[in-house]
């Protein structure tokens, strides 16, 4: 399936419902959830804004939400662009989560992605969420 709204462009997996959040006109947003409960996130934030202070806000977030949080810097590079953020490893009801949040800025806008699964999804989950991401950064060119 494709989305596009927002400025906002990716595949995802016809398996997969997608909601968009319009509650912020400023930041729009929109989710991809996997039906087992796994979801990946893009937002839009203001060109100028920077991508590591966003990260590190979600990285603070993060580690308000949950006590037992290991947080690592990371980095990927996708089609050419340098995304870079954290890596999370937690509990969440008893099960162990991963998590990343990587942030991008381009000349138009500057883009926050999010993606999380439960550690008995995320070996088979996280390469879709790594074709979500490709997706997205090659519309931005």
């Amino acid at each position: 399936m494709h989305f596009a709204r927002f400025g906002l462009k990716f595949d995802y997996p016809d398996s997969w419902s997608v909601a968009p959040d319009t509650d912020d006109v400023d930041t729009p947003a929109v989710t991809a959830q996997a039906p087992d409960g796994g979801f990946w996130s893009v937002s839009v934030h203001p060109a100028g804004a920077d991508p590591a202070r966003l990260a590190q806000a979600v990285s603070r977030q993060m580690q308000e939400e949950y006590r037992d949080l290991d947080t690592e810097a990371a980095s990927d590079d996708v089609a050419g662009l340098l995304l870079s953020g954290f890596d999370f490893n937690f509990y969440c009801l008893d099960l162990t989560n991963t998590a990343q949040v990587r942030a991008l800025a381009t000349p138009t806008a500057t883009y926050v992605l999010f993606c999380q699964a439960e550690d008995r999804e995320w070996d088979r989950i996280s390469p879709v969420f790594a074709a979500m991401t490709a997706t997205f950064v090659r519309s931005l060119s």
